[in-house]
């Protein structure tokens, strides 16, 4: 049985005939000749399926897996095998959709379950079905906090990962919505600016924990300025450090979001990942995207129901502050598997390892004289320090020898000049660590 059905080419000369026309380069007739492709493809003859599994064979023994000390929002952490197995059971895969609940039962269960562990982790008292990820569930928050307060002005720390902060300005800009930075101080969001920055119009503050530079900020402060404005405070936190730190609604959030990258996914060359979001009743019904809930069916029996769908699909366009389409459910259901696993005194090991590993790195890199702490600020796995060797030479030194770390912060900043980060999770080693420090203690210029 085809996975896909395949045109004939009685097919062909039907739908040829049906449209009119001789050939199927006429349906291409509208697209201007100076951007087509007018050449043959080069691509190789057709290969066996030995052949072709020798050839990538082949070419994967010229990749090399690097040892990671990178992070900026993408984190190494080490992913339980199990998962792989769990996500392909069929229970997890009986519908495309789940909006014909009597057939996607275990995709509606997960869903709720992941709901529940988000909601756990972050303090608040609901969260939706997920988001694409970490970046735009951060700009589909801001556009929850204008809708709930009808204003549209956003602040954003400017401790905000860049990246972060980027998206927001693109969903912004169609958006009608202005964004103003709030500077820094020490690493941190500077209060006594975001004092005066809090007008009128202000619908929301943006700020992460653990920050872009890694030091683990706190919010109570500025909630309070922000609430006694009638504005939003909106936290982006790394999910798995909330295992150990304080949870956005002790911080005094109105909104959590962030990346779940961090809860057992791979790298991946950077995705899929999935995002979050997470709010407090009195806001429920601003969430954008999807929430299931437990109900019970005819028969009493527990049911997993979509509670609320409040996007553009299901209402007028008009009241929906959103059209996001889908709830990544396969990174959820990796997220869902993940935390089962680890449990919280699992998730709670895995950063004190990351911190320990972490700290002994920083110190070791202080030591060797060749570094010096830009930040006296408490930080968990994640750490920046200005370095006295020529960026481009430990970038240049680490690859060789097999390491990936030291990422230049001045590609985001020209301020940030000779910053460099660190990150350093459980999978980390001792003698890794030591071997990266005796790399980089011996480098002369």
């Amino acid at each position: 049985m085809f996975k896909y059905f395949p045109h004939t080419q009685t097919d062909l000369d039907q739908m040829l005939e049906t449209l009119k026309i001789k050939s199927i380069d006429e349906l291409f007739v509208d697209v201007p000749k100076n951007v087509r492709f007018q050449r043959e493809y080069d691509l190789p003859e057709a290969m066996s399926e030995v052949e072709l599994r020798q050839y990538f064979k082949d070419i994967a023994k010229e990749n090399r897996e690097l040892v990671c000390f990178a992070g900026m929002g993408v984190y190494d952490h080490y992913v339980p095998s199990v998962i792989g197995s769990l996500i392909s059971r069929q229970e997890f895969q009986t519908a495309y959709t789940p909006y014909q609940p009597e057939v996607a039962q275990g995709t509606l269960q997960y869903i709720f379950e992941f709901q529940s562990m988000i909601q756990t982790l972050t303090g608040m008292d609901t969260a939706n079905a997920s988001m694409y990820d970490g970046a735009t569930a951060s700009a589909e928050a801001c556009f929850m906090a204008e809708a709930i307060t009808r204003r549209n002005k956003i602040l954003v720390s400017e401790t905000v990962n860049p990246n972060v902060l980027a998206t927001i300005r693109t969903y912004a800009h169609y958006k009608n919505l202005a964004v103003e930075i709030v500077p820094m101080k020490d690493g941190i969001t500077d209060i006594e600016s975001l004092g005066h920055q809090v007008t009128s119009d202000v619908a929301a503050l943006v700020v992460q924990k653990p920050n872009f530079f890694g030091i683990i900020e706190g919010f109570e402060i500025a909630a309070g300025i922000l609430h006694g404005n009638g504005s939003l405070l909106i936290e982006n936190a790394d999910i798995s450090t909330l295992g150990v730190l304080k949870t956005p609604r002790e911080d005094g959030a109105d909104i959590a979001i962030g990346d779940c990258q961090s809860l057992g996914m791979p790298l991946a060359f950077g995705g899929p990942t999935v995002g979050y979001m997470a709010t407090i009743k009195p806001y429920v019904r601003k969430l954008p995207g999807r929430i299931c809930g437990l109900s019970k069916d005819v028969n009493d029996k527990r049911a997993f129901v979509l509670t609320l769908q409040a996007r553009e699909q299901h209402i007028r366009r008009e009241k929906a502050n959103s059209n996001i389409c889908s709830n990544q459910s396969l990174m959820a259901l990796y997220v869902t598997i993940y935390l089962a696993l680890m449990g919280p005194n699992g998730l709670k090991e895995v950063n004190e390892l990351s911190y320990q590993g972490a700290h002994y790195l920083h110190d070791r890199l202080i030591a060797t004289g060749k570094f010096k702490v830009r930040f006296e600020r408490p930080f968990l796995k994640e750490f920046v320090l200005e370095t006295l060797i020529p960026v481009e030479l430990i970038q240049e030194v680490l690859l060789k020898e097999g390491y990936f770390g030291a990422l230049p912060l001045v590609e985001f900043n020209e301020e940030y000049e000779n910053l460099v980060s660190f990150a350093v999770t459980e999978k980390r080693t001792k003698a890794e660590i030591d071997k990266l420090v005796s790399i980089l203690e011996g480098l002369s210029w």
